[in-house]
């Protein structure tokens, strides 16, 4: 496996594994609160992408604190790392489907139509992280339709902003696309993956392709299981012996629930915040 794309997880003892989180820090803070006190030598931390982006609460509003959010994790991080024995590996983050719009966004200016592109990626998930930002959609797409001079202008404006906080483009640079145990493991995934390809032909099916996910009738290539973190029709649970679907719908008027695995992907316990 690449170690830039995906994560080895080869010598976990035990793995907490933390679903979409789509900008809840409250809820985040809970669920660390209750992990801290079971962390034990050898275990690993695994964020399993949509660490930012907006759901919307059950009364259609705005259920995300972006930057608190990223804070949460930095805090954590360092927290884990500095235990006896861990290292900086032993804390993963992948990349999920609000974080593959965000870089997009900071790109806009390369993007054949990024009128359209903008339009499309801001009810998305994107206008949240944007204004956690300051920054504005409507100001972005007068800047996409003024040009790209006027458009780069502001997507810098809008990276300088993120850069403003300590540690945010560091902890969004080092995303992984998956992670994995060994063989006869579990292999971690944001949303999904083509049963037909093989790992390293997956591309962005790992965080679009739901579908593959309920299509997994056995274990994928040499992994026992297939552990997801976010699911796209609104997080509903699955744990079946192939697959662990993790996502109760935090950020989208559900609670967050982290759930502590063995290598092979079985579920030793759970928190929720």
């Amino acid at each position: 496996m690449s170690q830039r794309r995906f994560a080895s997880l080869e010598r976990a003892e035990r793995i907490w594994a933390i679903p979409a989180i789509h900008g809840e820090a409250e809820r985040l803070a809970r669920v660390h609160d209750q992990i801290w006190p079971d962390l034990a030598p050898g275990d690993r931390v695994v964020y399993l992408g949509n660490l930012i982006g907006g759901g919307l609460d059950r009364q259609g509003h705005g259920a995300t604190a972006i930057c608190a959010t990223l804070d949460e994790l930095l805090d954590f991080r360092r927290a884990v790392i500095a235990m006896p024995g861990a290292f900086a590996c032993h804390v993963v983050y992948l990349r999920g489907s609000q974080e593959v719009m965000w870089q997009q966004l900071l790109q806009l200016q390369f993007t054949p139509d990024p009128v359209a592109a903008l339009n499309w990626m801001a009810p998305r998930g994107v206008r949240a992280t944007l204004e956690a930002y300051g920054g504005d959609v409507d100001a972005g797409l007068r800047a996409a339709r003024a040009g790209t001079v006027a458009l780069t202008r502001w997507t810098g404006q809008v990276r300088r902003a993120m850069q403003a906080h300590h540690g945010h483009s560091e902890l969004l640079g080092r995303l992984h696309n998956a992670a994995e145990t060994g063989p006869g493991g579990a292999l971690f995934v944001h949303t999904g993956l083509s049963p037909d390809r093989p790992l390293d032909r997956q591309g962005d099916l790992f965080w679009w392709h739901g579908g593959g996910f309920s299509r997994l009738t056995g274990g994928y290539g040499d992994y026992a299981r297939v552990v997801r973190g976010y699911d796209p029709g609104g997080g509903t649970p699955t744990d079946e012996t192939h697959k662990l679907s993790l996502d109760i719908g935090c950020g989208r008027g559900g609670p967050l629930q982290a759930a502590c695995l063995d290598r092979y992907g079985h579920v030793l316990g759970t928190v929720e915040g």
